[in-house]
């Protein structure tokens, strides 16, 4: 058995695991319940050709592990690899209901003269207009995003992470537009709704968007210029098998077996329902929280405690829409916010961003465009229908998609989704639609980041030896259900196997341990402003003042256990 690693999913953290994992030597075996690789981020190809996905994908400009990983797996001769198929975003579109459309650029030195006045003095500019938001607003926001960056990490833990963004952000008392333009943002962006997310979460990584923006150095938010598993995961997974990386496609994990301290073996099943028994040194568990606290046992739970404690975490819906043009005509260089949606509606127009010159066709009819969707609000009735997207079927699903879309693109002067120029919809499979009365399931949830939700998140390292996790539910600098916290994940679980496999004991062997990086926060007076919250905290609540510090070291080393994992990178971000 030796150095042979087991790792149970082949999305990007299962992906990443195995990527680290051969480098270092170790023989890996990938077991995936799909015939594909990627997991919530693959695409794939319709009868007539069409490409589909689960949504569209996005690369803020905060992220860095997904990029270093994208560096170094190789593409057509391309000097970095598949990270030259990411492609630059110039601008959000920001749409009301009752309002004129709003073009943010995603760069501050690209934003004009007369823009930013606007922005300062709240005038009789589109900005401020359109938004329906007052002086008072925009520096209450302004403030709030101040006060987190003028505190310590200690209080984030301390205090913001059982706080609620709404009432924090101060939407509660000043209602509005304000009040919907913070909940619409947290709805669409993480599916979350702004009164159960933490301001440890929601405040933080507003801010690192904010932030991303006015950087002159670091990533530009992008995303791909092709199908997810076209120009990133296929290539992957070939670099991957070229390694000696062995995929085991269609097996589904049925049960973990837990004995003597170990993890003895898992039972996966393949197509025609045989068990199989798989055995490892060691295993990593790369699957989504909602999968992997089904296959808890009870003596698992006892020996680390932590793994219990996932079923508490929360879940909501993020799944995709796509509707294929006859005609193209990108709404924005960007992504589109529908701020009145009641379903929380983001798109972007693809094609412009897509080298591929072959869409598909429908009926005979050629494909041009496609307007991808992201239906991140399940739950709240639709405007139109009265119904949540749960309970309807496809065909009432788009029906409603089309009609809150409609109400927005009004204003655009763009009739880009004309029944005319609507050749085919696309509605994720991972949704699985009712029975008449029943409501649906959705196969893949996304999770969320709730207040105090960190004490129910596990480190990557277990308390069980040869057990490791690699999921975006496991504590990360990234603290949120992305690609990039599923990839930190990994990396926090390979450097726990190398510490505990005693390799990083032998001389020479430190290049071999994962990099990982805290999220970026600026200095100079920041910095004194942070430590002077750091000793006031300390002043008044010494007691959740250490019981933070004992997190954010745990954080920086990766694990509880002491593995060490992602030293190299920075400390707690503060």
């Amino acid at each position: 058995m030796g150095d042979k690693v087991v790792i149970l999913g082949a999305g990007v953290a299962g992906l990443t695991a195995a990527d680290e994992l051969s480098r270092c030597g170790f023989e890996v075996d990938v077991y995936e319940r799909r015939g594909i690789v990627g997991g919530k981020a693959r695409s794939f190809f319709l009868e007539d050709g069409r490409p589909a996905e689960h949504g569209f994908r996005f690369f803020p400009g905060f992220y860095r592990h997904l990029h270093h990983t994208m560096r170094h797996i190789p593409y057509q001769g391309q000097r970095r690899g598949v990270r030259g198929n990411l492609v630059t975003t110039k601008d959000v579109q920001v749409l009301q209901a009752t309002r004129k459309p709003v073009d943010m650029p995603t760069r501050l030195w690209t934003w004009d003269t007369v823009f930013l006045r606007s922005i300062r003095l709240g005038a009789r500019h589109k900005f401020t207009a359109s938004f329906g938001l007052s002086r008072q607003d925009i520096g209450q926001l302004v403030r709030r995003l101040r006060t987190l960056l003028a505190a310590c990490p200690e209080r984030r833990f301390a205090v913001y992470e059982d706080e609620g963004w709404l009432e924090f952000s101060g939407a509660e008392e000043l209602g509005g537009h304000y009040k919907k333009m913070v909940s619409a943002l947290t709805r669409s962006l993480v599916a979350a709704h702004a009164d159960e997310l933490s301001v440890r979460t929601g405040g933080y990584i507003l801010l690192q968007l904010q932030l991303a923006m006015l950087r002159l150095k670091g990533h530009l938010p992008a995303v791909l210029n092709g199908p997810t598993s076209t120009v990133w995961l296929e290539p992957w997974r070939m670099k991957l098998e070229s390694r000696g990386v062995r995929f085991h496609f269609k097996h589904a994990v049925q049960e973990i077996h837990y004995a003597d301290e170990r993890i003895r073996e898992v039972i996966v099943r393949d197509t025609t329902g045989t068990a199989i028994p798989v055995q490892g040194r060691w295993y990593v568990a790369a699957l989504p929280f909602e999968i992997m606290k089904g296959l808890v046992t009870p003596d698992m739970e006892k020996a680390d405690p932590s793994l219990g404690r996932i079923r508490l975490l929360t879940d909501r819906w993020m799944n995709g829409i796509m509707f294929y043009l006859g005609e193209d005509e990108p709404l924005v260089r960007g992504h589109t916010i529908y701020v009145d949606s009641a379903w929380a509606l983001t798109s972007i127009s693809q094609q412009q961003f897509w080298h591929r010159p072959d869409l598909g066709s429908v009926n005979g009819r050629k494909v041009a465009g496609i307007l991808s969707v992201d239906v991140s609000d399940w739950e709240s009735p639709g405007k139109f229908c009265k119904k949540p997207a749960s309970s309807c079927t496809k065909q009432e699903i788009i029906d409603e998609v089309l009609a809150q879309l409609r109400e927005h693109l009004k204003h655009t002067g763009k009739d880009v989704l004309a029944d005319g120029n609507i050749v085919g919809c696309f509605v994720d499979q991972d949704i699985r639609l009712p029975n008449p009365g029943g409501a649906a399931v959705n196969l893949e949830p996304l999770l969320i980041n709730t207040t105090g939700s960190w004490e129910n998140r596990p480190q990557a390292c277990t308390e069980i030896e040869n057990l490791f996790l690699a999921s975006d539910y496991v504590r990360t600098y990234t603290d949120l259900a992305t690609m990039e916290g599923a990839n930190e994940a990994a990396r926090r679980a390979v450097n726990g196997i190398l510490e505990r496999s005693g390799l990083l004991e032998r001389p020479g062997s430190a290049k071999l341990r994962c990099r990982t990086w805290p999220l970026r926060y600026p200095g100079g007076l920041f910095l004194w402003f942070r430590g002077r919250d750091r000793k006031r905290l300390m002043r008044e609540n010494p007691g959740d003042f250490e019981k933070a510090s004992e997190l954010i070291e745990q954080l920086t080393l990766g694990s509880g256990s002491g593995n060490g994992g992602g030293r190299r990178g920075g400390g707690g971000g503060g």
